[in-house]
């Protein structure tokens, strides 16, 4: 009997030591929070020119991080795309960690090209992701003319919260 508990004893102590000793707690803040401004992105576009922030105009923008193949990123675009008159004062950065054929495909799809204030290009340094901790897609992120951040939003949004977070109503 005395065996049997010894046995148990440890036993218990090999799962749960691994568990509680090794584990540690996500206590390292994303980058975002610690310069909570419009990050260094530098994105490749279908046109094989370099987007970057410092090519962007001054104004609010909306980044979004998003994947061709996502269903949810595609719901958002067509969200945004049916309120884009909404967003006129708004620069609607789009990136991609994905293939360039699926970016062109989308871009061509969802007819990007023919808003002047949206610009799609891929992040193919993957330095976004990290830089905001991302857990789902699509991922938004929102700063103000001052290129300030305002807020983010992880997964899709209706428009209406998006817009309400640019105007703070």
């Amino acid at each position: 009997m005395m065996k049997a508990l010894q046995t148990l004893v440890i036993l218990a102590l090999v799962v749960w030591l691994p568990q509680t000793a090794f584990t540690q707690k996500d206590s390292i803040k994303a980058p975002y929070l610690k310069f909570p401004s419009v990050p260094p992105f530098d994105l490749l576009q279908p046109d094989n020119n370099h987007l970057t922030k410092d090519k962007m105009p001054k104004g609010k923008m909306l980044l979004m991080y998003f994947s061709p193949t996502c269903e949810h990123c595609k719901h958002q675009t067509e969200d945004l795309l049916k309120e884009i008159d909404q967003f006129k004062d708004v620069q609607i950065v789009m990136a991609t960690y994905e293939p360039m054929e699926e970016l062109i495909s989308f871009f061509q799809t969802y007819k990007l090209g023919n808003h002047p204030n949206i610009k799609v290009g891929r992040d193919t340094k993957f330095f976004l992701p990290p830089f905001f901790k991302m857990q789902n897609l699509p991922y938004l992120a929102l700063y103000d003319k001052s290129g300030n951040l305002i807020t983010v939003f992880d997964g899709n949004r209706p428009i209406k919260k998006i817009r309400e977070a640019f105007t703070g109503k």
